[in-house]
């Protein structure tokens, strides 16, 4: 049996071998493409931009197909009015947290207990994916910020001094 495994026991960003130059962090649907925008990084950003768009427009016509069934079950008007309130809240919460999730890494804790929230909020989640394709791959910015003060840190590391310091003069 061996121990090695295919994924990595190092966190990317970090040094994937003692001494190693640092990895970047994959993206999901990019890989590591958004490093050196090779690869076909800006087909899977038009891809992305537009899959996340188009999900976001079938999620809308199924929403509409759940509310024509509640006006046909004439369940009353104060029902299906929370109904669309619910979804509309959650939809713009989703927005907000992906967003934000974009731009600085979320807590895991937080992010299990809004699960629940950002799964009946999908339609604004899928928006602010696609929004955020239009400029960059969705979370690149962050992570590019990580590999580079990775990439600088490990600079510093292994820059060597000139000369012996034991020869070094002493000021008097």
């Amino acid at each position: 049996m061996s121990d090695k495994t295919d994924t990595p026991s190092s966190p990317a960003g970090s040094p994937g071998d003692p001494g190693g130059a640092p990895r970047p962090e994959p993206l999901r649907l990019f890989g590591t493409t958004w490093v050196n925008h090779d690869n076909g990084y800006p087909a899977r950003r038009v891809g992305v931009a537009v899959g996340s768009l188009a999900a976001a427009v079938v999620s809308c016509l199924v929403l509409r197909f759940a509310y024509q069934g509640l006006r046909i079950a004439d369940i009353g008007s104060f029902v299906t009015l929370l109904v669309i309130v619910m979804f509309a809240i959650c939809s713009a919460l989703a927005f907000g947290h992906t967003w934000e999730a974009f731009r600085k890494r979320p807590d895991p804790e937080r992010q299990a207990s809004l699960r629940g929230l950002l799964a009946i909020g999908f339609v604004g989640s899928l928006l602010a994916y696609f929004f955020r394709s239009l400029t960059e791959a969705p979370g690149e910015k962050l992570h590019r910020e990580g590999y580079e003060a990775a990439r600088q840190r490990f600079e510093q590391r292994t820059t060597r001094r000139t000369g012996n310091p034991s020869k070094k003069r002493r000021r008097s």
